[in-house]
């Protein structure tokens, strides 16, 4: 049986992510490596870390087939290098269409092991005068929420959107803790990002990390940024801002079951 820790300290990278896989791989290799001898035992990447460009081919093009391929061997060796967990934000995984993609949050273990794989479920769409996006164009959805047993924690993996869907977090019931790599845009991050991650902590009594894109991309896309990470209570224990970085925090057992005690809202559900 897995040996819970009372303690995990987790660090949230975040990133401004180039056309260029070899450019963004060095430096997610970097700041991983960085947030490790910091001490963290969880590190948390962006979504779309490995390229944001503007060309649709350009981003299919970088699609893995599960299990293979060299950003989900970079994030196993990283994370069996650095004896640490690493939620590995999204790559684009091969999907049934040929045409389109998963979107895919990748777990491994200390010794670099996959332990989990979350393929994002609501895709984005948005449009406001020239700001247009649809996901469901290239991206093809998953079907299934995911929890994984990080040094006994039960930590859900959720994706960018997926935060605007309290449903999803109450379906992973009871959670200790859950994970959001993301890359909100300017626009709609500016409005609703801090506001909604600390309601999906409040509404859970649960912690958490959302780990994102911040500043102007090469292809022309602005991201909003503000990684940060959350307490049961809804209280930021750290941001970072805009920019190439990243923060770190603890997760606590123990704050987790005070405020469920003094609030057992999670025992009240009808």
């Amino acid at each position: 049986m897995e040996e819970t820790r009372a303690l995990l300290q987790v660090a949230v990278v975040q990133m401004v992510s180039t056309l260029r896989v070899d450019e963004n791989l060095r430096q997610a290799e970097a700041l991983v490596a960085a947030a490790a001898r910091a001490g963290a035992d969880v590190v948390v990447l962006p979504e779309y870390w490995p390229i944001i460009h503007h060309e649709r081919a350009a981003r299919l093009a970088v699609r893995e087939r599960p299990g293979k391929g060299p950003l989900q061997e970079a994030m196993r060796c990283w994370a069996a290098h650095h004896g640490i967990w690493l939620i590995g934000g999204t790559i684009p995984l091969e999907a049934e269409e040929p045409t389109k993609m998963r979107n895919s949050c990748l777990v491994y273990d200390r010794q670099g092991n996959e332990r989990a794989r979350y393929d994002k479920i609501h895709l984005f769409r948005f449009a406001r005068a020239s700001e247009r996006y649809d996901e469901a164009e290239e991206i093809e959805p998953g079907e299934d929420p995911v929890v994984v047993s990080i040094d006994g924690w039960r930590v859900g993996l959720a994706i960018c959107y997926d935060l605007r869907f309290p449903e999803l977090f109450r379906q992973m019931a009871l959670l200790d803790a859950f994970v959001l790599p993301a890359a909100f845009t300017y626009t709609t991050g500016q409005a609703h990002w801090e506001v909604l991650l600390r309601a999906r902590a409040i509404e859970n009594l649960c912690y958490g990390a959302a780990s994102a894109q911040g500043g102007r991309h090469e292809s022309g896309r602005r991201t909003w940024g503000r990684s940060m990470i959350i307490d049961p209570w809804g209280e930021v224990q750290a941001a970072f801002g805009e920019g190439v970085g990243w923060v770190m925090a603890f997760w606590r057992k123990e704050r987790l079951a005070e405020v469920r005690q003094e609030l057992p809202a999670l025992a009240h559900r009808s």
